[in-house]
């Protein structure tokens, strides 16, 4: 049995014991990299699971067809780079808006004629002005996933942010002209654990509102506080020794983190996520008797229409999608939906982002509504040059070609805050499928 004992302090410190056996870590800085190199080194000591991300496995080889078209920082104000990239093709060339997480401008735009030469031409919230219901500060925001959208005679920008409870919300910005200055709504449009707004404009003018719940960030909550109060369920719910020095790892550390930040219980807790995903039917079922765990295992995709006014929602909300294939795992997020050949095709992301076993998968269906079918197989998956796609959008390529933008880490990186590079691929769409053409 493993005992955790958290000591706060800078830096912080952990200690792990198993019978007479005692080592002390150190957490020098508390981000994402530093977690999962503790976490590697817990693994060797204590034989617990070592993360995805810090362990060798075999990737198939680089799609040539993949054409990098943002590899570095191009300014200093862009931190992280490019991650869930939203590409708008308007008709003086491209506009691109991207995460900027807990950086004092949020939402970088940059610009390109041709998708080759990129420059930036501002952010949406500069420093001093994101909107006056989010929270802002280094280490507690996070402004994440903007997508620009021609609307009428102006440009509407969905994206989420966390309100001053730390509860991840959607919200809405508008601005005559796809550089802005963009004014955000007073309020925002949805509140409690909801992310990755992605507007469809109907012909008739009618906009779609589609979004993910964050079930995934509550689940592992309720799961690491059932652990601790309940050690006995561990062996219950898992087979191998590793497995189980894990859980017990996490559950302990978890009197720890029930009072940090919504990002850093998920550093502290995810070699658990990764040993339930692993063994994730059978960990669900397994679990039968706790109804409400359960239920979080599952991420909708929901979708409802904006009032005319776009000034809030109308309409019927309705379930369009579920992570229900193996490779998603616990999670699908990062929606798109674009129409093609008078078909819906509704691209998103699956599994863990912060793991190589993250990928692009595709729905299609008659009605951006639904019903959806989805595609058995991701559409992009990690390889030996890019690991992790997510997050597409569409917009067509200088030649009309459709065209799938995305992110991606480059090999032996990943995670919050690490970065990440804008990607491109021309695509082919089939009534039954879409091929990377």
């Amino acid at each position: 049995m493993l005992w955790v004992k958290v000591i706060n302090g800078a830096p912080l410190q952990i200690r792990v014991t198993e019978a007479d056996r005692s080592c002390v870590y150190t957490v020098e800085e508390r981000e994402h990299g530093a977690w999962l190199d503790l976490f590697r080194a817990i693994a060797v000591d204590f034989g617990t699971r070592r993360p995805r991300g810090r362990e060798a496995f075999e990737t198939p080889p680089a799609d040539n067809r993949i054409e990098p078209l943002l590899t570095r920082n191009i300014d200093p104000r862009i931190r992280d780079g490019y991650g869930d990239p939203a590409v708008l093709r308007t008709e003086d060339g491209y506009r691109l808006v991207v995460t900027s997480n807990d950086a004092p401008d949020a939402f970088p735009i940059l610009r390109s004629r041709d998708l080759r030469d990129w420059e930036l031409a501002g952010f949406v919230f500069p420093r001093g002005q994101a909107p006056a219901w989010a929270i802002t500060g280094e280490g507690v925001a996070d402004f994440w996933a903007p997508e620009l959208h021609r609307v009428g005679s102006g440009y509407l920008l969905c994206f989420t942010a966390r309100n001053h409870k730390r509860e991840l919300c959607i919200g809405l910005a508008r601005a005559d002209s796809p550089g802005g200055p963009f004014t955000a709504d007073p309020e925002p449009l949805l509140t409690g654990g909801v992310i990755d707004a992605n507007l469809f404009v109907r012909p008739d003018g009618t906009t779609l509102l589609f979004w993910k719940e964050d079930s995934n960030a509550v689940w592992p909550r309720k799961l690491a506080r059932l652990l601790r109060d309940d050690p006995i369920l561990i062996d219950k719910l898992f087979d191998s020794a590793a497995d189980r020095r894990t859980a017990q790892l996490c559950a302990g550390l978890w009197r720890w983190a029930e009072r940090a930040t919504p990002m850093e219980q998920f550093f502290s807790l995810q070699p658990m996520i990764e040993a339930v995903v692993a063994r994730y039917g059978q960990v669900r079922e397994r679990l039968h008797a706790h109804s409400d765990v359960i239920a979080a295992m599952r991420t909708p995709v929901y979708a409802q229409a904006l009032s005319p006014d776009g000034q809030g929602l109308a309409g019927e909300r309705r379930v369009v999608l579920v992570n229900d294939l193996a490779w998603e795992g616990h999670l699908i997020e990062g929606n798109w939906v674009t129409e093609q050949q008078g078909r819906f095709y509704l691209f998103y992301s699956g599994n863990d982002f912060s793991t190589p076993d993250y990928g692009i998968g595709v729905a299609i269906a008659d009605d951006p509504l639904g019903p959806y079918v989805k595609m058995p197989e991701p559409l992009l998956r990690t390889s030996t040059r890019w690991w992790g796609p997510g997050h597409p959008s569409v917009a067509p390529g200088p030649d009309g070609v459709p065209r799938l933008f995305f992110h991606a880490f480059p090999p032996g990186t990943g995670g919050y805050k690490a970065f990440r590079a804008l990607l491109s691929v021309r695509l082919a769409f089939y009534p039954d499928r879409v091929e990377v053409s």
